[in-house]
């Protein structure tokens, strides 16, 4: 099968779990014998007249990658235009595969799969060009990261974009089944059918390590994006309460983010700042080894479509303590591979960290258990396999004009 997977993040260029996913996703559908086009970005800022686009083979995958125009945009600051010129980029170079370049005959996908909003625009119109299939993976909502409200103008906008790529959608993926219904809640009830694909891990790139006895004050990690949703303020907030019963306990952040001042604020006024360090964004060695060194991983989400960290620590063998929020509240099974608490519990969170402090051999009983689920229900090549079906069974629908709909505000249930 032919398939042209549409994202705006690819390696290099990687702004959180969906370029990881995407990756994995597209260089295992190529070893599996499929015939994959990855239509991503360049890094921005790249000149788009005198380096317009690079297209090579990488681990089996042809990647084109294209520079956004006009470059002096910037995504922080001009978000919408930002996109659409990327997008402009991205069906130039689109609409040239089936013309051939270069060493390449020319091509023609059998399927378009979408990543997110930031590529509605291009997948749906070469969708239309190719006259194949859409298929559109909802990895977050504006309206989930926000507890069901979309009061800005931006905040409309990119719920107004998620609402069209989901309703010119042949056929949904959502990462876990809380996911599915957020997206069938706020743009239904017209979608075609939505499938729950979990994401993957390659094990073979995160070593297991038991959690050896060790003097010293316990240490813990928080791993993703430094943003509100996120929760981080939550394991700030709990550090003070461990500390009394756990002497010392220092929070280790890694990651980036537009709260990264507030957090720090955050840490001064709880008196706790020499407790926790912001370690910035890490590389793959650098956080394996923070993995292998954190007496538990706490991932305090209050949105979470799902959650891959909490699969990199598993797989590392990090004693995992994680909020019910969404995906994580699947991938974490409370008691079996780790310890749970609800969103936004500072209490709830402080007891859940005890828990896995006051007895390590416990903890590391559900870090194995957490490891073991990884390898039966968490497997590339089974994600691979699932997404390959859906593509076989989407159909390309007739194309009417869509209703314009009414955005109706209220809080996403248990937010």
């Amino acid at each position: 099968m032919k398939i042209l997977m549409v994202s705006w993040e690819y390696p290099p260029v990687v702004v959180g779990g969906l370029g990881r996913h995407v990756h994995h996703l597209s260089t295992q559908l190529a070893a599996d014998g499929h015939d994959v086009v990855v239509l991503s970005r360049r890094p921005s800022g790249t000149d788009a007249h005198s380096h317009p686009t690079v297209d090579h083979e990488v681990e089996g995958v042809r990647v084109i990658a294209v520079a956004e125009d006009p470059p002096h945009l910037v995504f922080g600051e001009d978000m919408m235009a930002w996109t659409l010129a990327m997008g402009h980029g991205m069906i130039r170079a689109g609409l040239a595969l089936d013309r051939g370049h270069g060493p390449h005959a020319a091509w023609r996908p059998d399927v378009v799969h979408a990543h997110d909003w930031l590529v509605a625009h291009p997948a749906i119109a070469l969708a239309e060009h190719f006259d194949v299939p859409l298929v559109s993976t909802i990895h977050a909502t504006e309206a989930g990261r926000h507890s069901g409200w979309v009061s800005s103008r931006i905040n409309r906008q990119v719920h107004s974009v998620e609402w069209w790529l989901a309703n010119e959608s042949d056929s949904l993926i959502t990462c876990s089944a809380s996911m599915a219904d957020e997206v069938g809640q706020l743009f239904g009830p017209d979608l075609e059918p939505i499938t729950v694909i979990r994401n993957g891990i390659d094990v073979t790139t995160w070593s297991f390590r038991p959690r050896a006895p060790r003097g010293g004050p316990p240490r813990l990690l928080y791993v993703g994006r430094l943003e509100y949703e996120k929760g981080v303020q939550d394991a700030i907030a709990a550090l003070p309460k461990i500390r009394r019963t756990h002497p010392g306990t220092t929070l280790a952040v890694a990651g980036e983010g537009t709260q990264q001042e507030w957090l720090v604020e955050q840490a001064r006024a709880g008196r706790v700042a020499r407790s926790v360090t912001f370690l910035g964004r890490l590389d793959h060695d650098r956080l394996l080894g923070w993995l292998h060194g954190a007496d538990a991983i706490v991932l305090p989400s209050r949105y979470e479509p799902f959650g891959i960290v909490a699969l990199e620590a598993a797989a590392a063998g990090t004693p995992l303590v994680a909020s019910t929020a969404g995906g994580l509240g699947e991938a974490v099974v409370d008691g079996v591979t780790g310890s749970s608490f609800e969103p936004g519990d500072v209490a709830g969170l402080a007891a859940a960290v005890c828990r896995a402090l006051d007895d390590p051999r416990a903890a590391q009983t559900m870090a194995e258990a957490a490891r073991q689920r990884l390898t039966d229900d968490f497997d590339w090549h089974q994600v691979a396999s699932a997404t390959a079906d859906v593509y076989r069974s989407a159909k390309r629908r007739m194309r009417t004009p869509l209703a314009r709909p009414v955005i109706v505000q209220h809080p996403l249930p248990g937010r």
